[in-house]
């Protein structure tokens, strides 16, 4: 017996055919008015198990957490596109320590986001200790390839790399690794709405993250498993300023074929 497999328990089976409608795999089918699987391999989304109206399909080895939907939930279309309208790349925070809680259910929409061919990969690190010290060997890698970035862009000459240059003091970081870059940004996505429900601002790091996967002390320092690398840095903390209104953005490119 596989330890990871679907189970699926004909005596609850109603031969309903719902968990074959929807397997990805396309590895359940219904025969004598019972669901069974074809081949051992699967994905082990949880498809099945979700639409199935009697319970009857489990997935085992693969961790536990299924809440029952008990309502409809649908948010509101113009307050979605208003919280993608007005967030900002915050880079002032406050000194205000974010509870353990919200972090929590910050680092649990990442845990929940969908991933490529279920692969699940998306883990966590949350700086706090080490945040410092960790952020300094960062603004190490950066100042020694300043001066060649200084010829190359008139920007860069702009931009002094002082010791906060990385987290710009906020309460908290959070760096996400992935096997899948794609799978760690989706996560990163919807870790941003459930931060910005608690009144909390975020920066995506792009030059933490550039760092960390070039640099084999911060991988070492950070604990980066075999096989993954940062997908991306979460600067995380109460904004220190408030933006009236939102920024221009260039007219909707789109075509219909």
């Amino acid at each position: 017996m596989n330890q990871r497999q679907v189970v699926i328990d004909t005596g609850r089976c109603i031969g309903c055919g719902l968990c074959g409608k929807v397997c990805a795999a396309h590895n359940i089918e219904i025969n004598n008015q019972k669901a069974g699987t074809i081949l051992e391999d699967c994905i082990l989304c949880g498809q099945c198990a979700a639409v199935c109206p009697k319970e009857a399909i489990s997935l085992v080895g693969c961790g536990t957490g299924q809440v029952e939907k008990t309502e409809d939930i649908r948010l509101n279309p113009e307050d979605v596109l208003n919280v993608i309208r007005f967030r900002r790349s915050i880079r002032s925070f406050r000194e205000k320590e974010i509870p353990r809680e919200v972090i929590e259910q910050i680092l649990e929409a990442g845990r929940l986001t969908h991933t490529a061919k279920n692969m699940q990969d998306v883990s966590f690190v949350v700086l706090e200790k080490e945040k410092d010290r960790i952020e300094q060997m960062a603004v190490k890698v950066f100042k020694a390839v300043k001066p060649v970035a200084d010829v190359l862009s008139p920007m860069a000459r702009n931009n002094q790399i002082d010791d906060h240059f990385f987290f710009f003091h906020a309460q908290s970081v959070i760096v996400i690794l992935a096997k899948d870059k794609t799978n760690g940004i989706l996560a990163a996505q919807n870790m941003e709405f459930v931060a910005e429900a608690n009144g909390l601002g975020m920066l995506y790091s792009g030059f933490f993250t550039m760092a960390a996967n070039a640099s084999r002390k911060i991988k070492k320092a950070i604990g980066i498993p075999k096989g993954k690398r940062v997908a991306m840095t979460l600067v995380i903390g109460y904004p220190n300023m408030k933006f009236l209104r939102s920024t221009p953005h260039k007219e909707l490119d789109i075509r219909y074929r």
